[in-house]
C-alpha cells in the first residue's frame, strides 16, 4: 500500500470535487472459473484500489461527503475458512492503514444504502463491468440490473478520470516497477525465439518471468507471428524462418500498476532487407509522435505525425503514391495502420476507459471521428503533466483488408495495390513505449528495451 495520507488525500480530492452525496465503490469478489471454490486470480476493482486501497474481495467502499464520513463494509475470515486461508489481519487493521475507522459487515450495506436514499441522499456509482457487482446494486438501489450503467454518475465518472489521470511521483514508481519485468520478458523472449518452436514455448516462458516476480500480467499476451491480426491471442503457430513475431505484453507491480510494451523480432534473428525496410519506418513513427510530446500538444496531433511518417515513407518505398499529407487528410494510410496511437495506462492497461473511452481521449474541444483508423484513436485531447500513455505505431498488412479496398477501388490515387498486393503475407509490425508527460516535455519510462533493427538482433543473439 501507499501511505495512509495518500489515500485520505485521495478521497480528499474526489470530496472536494463532488461536493455532496453519497459515493459507492464496489470492490471485487472472486470469480469461479468451473465451480465455486475454484475461482480465477483475484483482482481488485481499479477505483477501489485508487481510494481505499484494500487489495481482497469482497469488501465496499462508502463517502459519505455531508458527513464527512468514511466507510469500509465487509468481514473478516471465520473460523471455518480460518482452516483453508489460515489466519489473516483483521479488515480495521487493514482499513486503518488506509485510514479509515469506520468498518461494518456486509449485512449492514444494504440497510445503510437504503437509509441514505430514504433521507434523500443522493447516491453516485461508476459504470460496473462485473454481473455480481450490477446484481447487488440492484439490490441496494431498486434500479434494475439492464439500468444500473445508465443511472450510473457521469459527474463522478469524469471526476474519478480527472484525478487518476494524473499520476503521481509514487504512482510512476510503481510502473516503472512493472517496465522492470516488462524488460525480462522482452528480453527473454528475443533469447528464445528461433525456428521450429511454436509461439507458446516462447509466450509460456515470458508468462513465467512474470509469475517469478510474484505478479500477474496486466492483460492476456499477444505474441504471434500473425502481427497483422491486432489482438491476436492464440499460440499455436509454429514459427520458421523468416518469419517475423510480435511480443505484445505487460506486468503488474505489487500495487498493481501496468506496463504495457510492443516489440517485433524476426524468428531467425535477423531482419530481412525487407523486414527491415518496414520495421525502420515503423520505428521512425514511433519517435517522431514521442519526440512532439508534451503538455498542451494534442495527442491526436501526434497521432497524425506517426501517420505521415508511415505514409511518407511507403511512399518512397512504392506502397502509396501522391501526396501524403493529402493520403493521411484522406485516410489512406489507415490500410496500414488502421488504429490508433496508444492509449492512458495506470492502474488499468488502459487507464479508465471502463468508465467511458470517448470521457478519457475526448472533450468539448476535441471529438472522435468518423474517418476508419482515427475513428480509432482512444486518446486526442492535449496532453497534461503526469499522464501516462502508450505509443504504438505499427504497419500491417491485412489481406482481407487489402482485398476489400481493392475491390473497392479505394484511394486508388493514394495506394499502390500491386505492390501492396505482393506484400499480402508478410504479417505486421508494432513498436510500443510507455511515456510520461513531464512539466516541460517527456520521458520515456522504464530501462531501455532493444528497439533499432541492431539491438534487436544483438538481443536475439544472446
Amino acid at each position: 500500500m501507499f501511505s495512509k495520507e495518500t489515500y485520505q488525500k485521495r478521497r480528499d480530492v474526489l470530496k472536494k470535487r463532488i461536493k455532496s452525496g453519497v459515493i459507492l465503490l464496489p470492490g471485487n469478489n472472486l470469480s469461479p472459473m468451473n465451480y465455486e471454490d475454484n475461482t480465477y486470480h483475484f483482482r481488485q476493482d481499479s477505483s477501489f484500489l485508487y481510494y481505499f486501497g484494500i487489495d481482497e474481495p469482497g469488501v465496499f467502499g462508502v463517502i459519505d461527503i455531508d458527513n464527512d464520513e468514511e466507510i469500509i463494509f465487509g468481514d473478516d475470515v471465520a473460523i471455518e475458512d480460518i482452516i483453508w486461508t489460515g489466519p489473516l489481519p483483521k479488515l480495521k487493521d487493514k482499513a486503518k492503514k488506509v485510514n479509515v475507522s469506520n468498518i461494518k459487515p456486509t449485512s449492514k450495506l444494504q440497510e445503510t444504502i437504503h437509509n441514505f436514499i430514504k433521507s434523500g441522499k443522493q447516491v453516485l456509482y461508476l459504470p460496473q463491468y462485473r454481473g455480481d457487482i450490477i446484481i447487488t446494486l440492484q439490490e441496494l438501489t431498486g434500479i434494475h440490473t439492464s439500468l444500473i450503467n445508465n443511472f450510473s454518475s457521469d459527474k463522478l465518472s469524469q471526476a474519478v478520470i480527472d484525478q487518476r489521470s494524473v499520476k503521481s511521483t509514487e504512482e510512476v514508481e510503481e510502473i516503472e516497477k512493472a517496465l522492470d519485468i516488462s524488460y525480462e520478458m522482452n528480453a527473454t523472449a528475443m533469447r528464445l525465439i528461433k525456428p521450429n518452436t511454436y509461439e507458446y514455448e516462447v509466450c509460456g516462458n515470458v508468462q513465467g518471468i512474470v509469475l517469478s516476480h510474484n505478479s500477474h500480467i496486466s492483460f492476456p499476451v499477444i505474441f504471434t507471428i500473425h502481427g497483422e491480426t491486432l489482438h491476436n491471442h492464440g499460440y499455436n503457430n509454429l514459427m520458421k524462418d523468416g518469419d517475423i513475431a510480435i511480443l505484445d505484453s505487460g506486468a503488474e507491480s505489487p500495487l498493481h500498476y501496468a506496463s504495457d510494451i510492443t516489440r517485433s523480432i524476426p524468428v531467425n534473428g535477423k531482419f530481412s532487407p525487407e523486414q527491415k525496410d518496414i520495421y525502420t519506418i515503423v520505428l521512425q513513427a514511433n519517435l517522431d509522435a514521442i519526440d512532439m510530446m508534451k503538455p498542451g500538444v494534442f495527442n491526436k496531433d501526434c497521432h497524425l505525425k506517426a501517420c505521415k511518417t508511415i505514409a511518407e515513407n511507403m511512399k518512397q518505398l512504392g506502397f502509396m503514391k501522391g501526396n501524403p499529407d493529402d493520403a493521411v487528410e484522406a485516410g489512406a494510410h489507415a490500410l496500414f495502420m488502421p488504429h490508433g496511437l496508444g492509449h492512458m495506462m495506470g492502474l488499468d492497461v488502459h487507464d479508465l476507459e471502463g468508465l467511458g473511452e470517448d470521457r478519457v481521449g475526448y472533450n468539448e474541444t476535441v471529438q472522435r471521428s468518423e474517418q476508419f483508423g482515427l475513428n480509432a484513436l482512444r486518446l486526442a485531447k492535449k496532453l497534461q503533466p503526469g499522464y501516462v500513455l502508450t505509443v504504438e505505431p505499427g504497419i500491417y498488412f491485412i489481406p482481407e483488408l487489402i482485398d476489400r479496398w481493392k475491390d473497392e477501388k479505394k484511394f486508388k490515387e493514394f495506394i499502390n495495390y500491386d505492390k501492396v498486393n505482393s506484400f499480402r503475407n508478410f504479417g505486421g509490425i508494432r513498436i510500443e513505449d510507455d511515456v510520461l508527460i513531464t512539466k516541460k516535455g517527456h520521458k520515456v519510462l522504464g530501462k531501455p528495451i532493444a528497439k533499432t533493427p541492431e539491438e534487436v538482433e544483438e538481443w536475439c543473439a544472446k
